[in-house]
């Protein structure tokens, strides 16, 4: 199982992000982020054994779980801590069509991206692609997440 440090690994790489800095489920996936911007994540990942179902394809947690990675990364800013964040944004809810199969050693690809927003509601999509060895690439999900800004339990109040 891998087991990097995601913080260190993105904060090495330029691409920071504080709700990185306890997320152990993201070290327990091994996911590399690829890109942050406003609105917009993409990260990757390599299927490994123990991420597979009973029929030796990706279990679909395994890779709701990376997409809904993706959607809290292209949710919340970058840049600043988590206690410093007044208003966190979190899922209020989110749906995934699987398309095709990922298999042991491919690498999954997440896009995220900002759809839509009102007041403290948003719509994001995110698009899960699968590569081998290979070469080449397939759509092997679509995920859509409907987001939530909520007041942050952690917000330190500057007063």
């Amino acid at each position: 199982m891998a087991d990097i440090d995601v913080a260190a690994h993105v904060q090495e790489h330029g691409l920071d992000h504080p709700i990185l800095e306890h997320d152990a489920a993201g070290r327990w996936l091994g996911f590399t982020v690829e890109h942050l911007a406003p609105g917009e994540a993409t990260i990757t990942m390599v299927l490994r054994p123990e991420m597979l179902n009973g029929f030796s394809i990706a279990h679909g947690g395994m890779v709701f779980a990376f997409a809904d990675t993706a959607f809290a990364l292209a949710c919340n800013p970058a840049g600043t801590s988590v206690a410093e964040m007044e208003l966190i944004t979190v899922a209020s809810g989110a749906d995934i069509t699987f398309i095709s199969s990922a298999l042991p050693g491919e690498t999954l690809r997440a896009v995220a991206n900002h759809r839509a927003s009102a007041g403290r509601s948003g719509v994001y999509d995110v698009e899960i692609t699968a590569s081998g060895p290979g070469g080449g690439s397939r759509v092997v999900a679509e995920f859509r997440g409907r987001s939530r800004a909520v007041p942050n339990p952690a917000f330190r109040s500057r007063s």
